[in-house]
């Protein structure tokens, strides 16, 4: 029992509950008997002051611009560590060792294809299908092919559905691309490393070889390392709400790259991109500056500010570099766009209404310009955001599944509508 205490005063009467300290961050008020003690809900729209479940993966401190993965700095791991070794560290709570790593890069490897038929699941869309309308039907249909890994009560089960989703998410992303652009699947590589792998199954055609530049692998790399996990956003939160009612995984995780999908959430780095092409030229920036602090203006800048991050985000910043080693490379570091972002990234830092209202670029502001660099079309973005987070996705999922408190998800309501009443026969109406 908690040694603290909040009091909620109703009226004439008091009620007690305690609160919880975690390891980090702030306390919550534990709650769960306000509906026996006090006959009352609680009223959060959009969860933002409700802690839905307790978590040992991923802390975000908004005011500090702080992201750590199971207490890892992001900004290390970005530039010190891979997506893979990270994919373990989220996983399985702590860095691997050589022969861990080995192991688990082994089996990841080992289950990179997808399974034949699938491919003619991929020939029932049309060509011009939103990528991730396909991926949100291919990973759903999983569950319809891979029987062997859909008991969550079986904790193999679950290991070997964590691996294959990891695993095959890229090639998944990829066969949308190329069904979308009328080219040939490619089937995956075991001598190439993950991101690698992925861009050769995207970029490669069976008419010519193609190798893939370490430089432009390791952008994609970090590209997937810093969208791995961050807490309980909204597609998080779906493939838990989706896993509290013992759905099988592969359907929970759909239903998070549904979720990730609307532009208010995986989108955002399209919208940004879009922006940045709107605005041209350098020369043009007084002019949306001041069209998105005139409050009359629908224009707004995107790629600036976060729903948690109240400072810089600290994945905005190493973003930021591999934009400008991927663009030197690619020769194209007279970028119109890049030069438009640098110069409002300057002004956001500066300007007094940025500053104020913490209206710092985010990680969106950066990726964009990456992705379009390397040759994705906008389509993309939000696949690659998708295949990113599919490890903590899982990760979040199979610490839901394994939490002694679990409960299926039932929110509750502010009820407007009509009170009781009676049926009117339709000959009275």
């Amino acid at each position: 029992m908690s040694e603290k205490t909040a009091k909620l005063s109703i009226g004439d009467e008091t009620f007690e509950f305690p609160v919880l300290s975690g390891s980090v961050g702030p306390d919550v008020i534990d709650i769960r008997s306000l509906y026996a003690k006090t006959g009352l809900f609680t009223y959060d729209p959009g969860f933002t002051s409700t802690a839905a479940c307790d978590s040992s993966i991923t802390y975000i401190d908004g005011d500090k611009g702080e992201l750590l993965y199971r207490g890892y700095p992001i900004d290390q791991l970005a530039s010190q560590s891979n997506y893979l070794e990270v994919c373990y560290l989220l996983l399985y709570g702590e860095l691997p060792g050589k022969a861990e790593l080995k192991d688990f890069a082994n089996r990841v490897t080992r289950h990179t294809m997808v399974h034949e038929q699938m491919h003619y699941f991929y020939r029932g869309f049309r060509r011009d299908a939103h990528p991730m309308a396909i991926m949100t039907g291919v990973v759903g249909a999983m569950a319809a092919f891979y029987h062997d890994s859909t008991d969550i009560g079986d904790p193999v089960q679950r290991e070997i559905a964590s691996i294959r989703m990891i695993a095959k998410m890229p090639t998944i992303a990829a066969m949308a691309y190329k069904y979308s652009v009328g080219q040939p699947f490619v089937y995956p590589r075991n001598d190439l490393d993950y991101a690698s792998n992925f861009l050769h199954m995207c970029f490669s055609v069976p008419a010519e070889e193609y190798k893939v530049d370490p430089v432009v692998a390791k952008a994609m790399d970090r590209i997937f390392t810093l969208h791995a996990d961050h807490e309980q956003n909204a597609s998080t939160s779906t493939v838990r709400l989706s896993g509290s009612s013992d759905a099988n995984p592969f359907a929970c995780i759909a239903a998070g790259v549904a979720c990730l999908w609307g532009p208010a959430h995986g989108g955002a780095n399209e919208a940004a991109l879009n922006m940045l092409r709107e605005i041209g030229t350098v020369d043009r920036i007084p002019e949306f500056i001041e069209r998105a602090k005139d409050k009359s203006d629908p224009f707004r800048l995107m790629g600036f500010g976060h729903r948690v991050y109240k400072n810089y985000d600290p994945r905005a910043a190493v973003m930021q570099e591999s934009a400008r080693e991927v663009l030197e490379l690619l020769g194209v570091e007279d970028n119109p766009t890049l030069q438009v972002a640098q110069e409002l990234e300057k002004i956001a830092l500066s300007d007094p209404y940025f500053v104020e209202r913490k209206l710092y670029p985010n990680v969106d502001f950066y990726s964009g310009i990456i992705l379009d660099a390397v040759g994705f079309p906008t389509s993309m973005f939000t696949a690659i955001f998708a295949l990113s987070r599919t490890v903590g996705w899982i990760a979040q999922w199979k610490e839901m599944i394994g939490d002694p408190q679990k409960k299926i998800g039932r929110p509750r309501q502010l009820y407007n509508g009509s009170g009781a009443r009676d049926y009117v026969p339709l000959s009275e109406r």
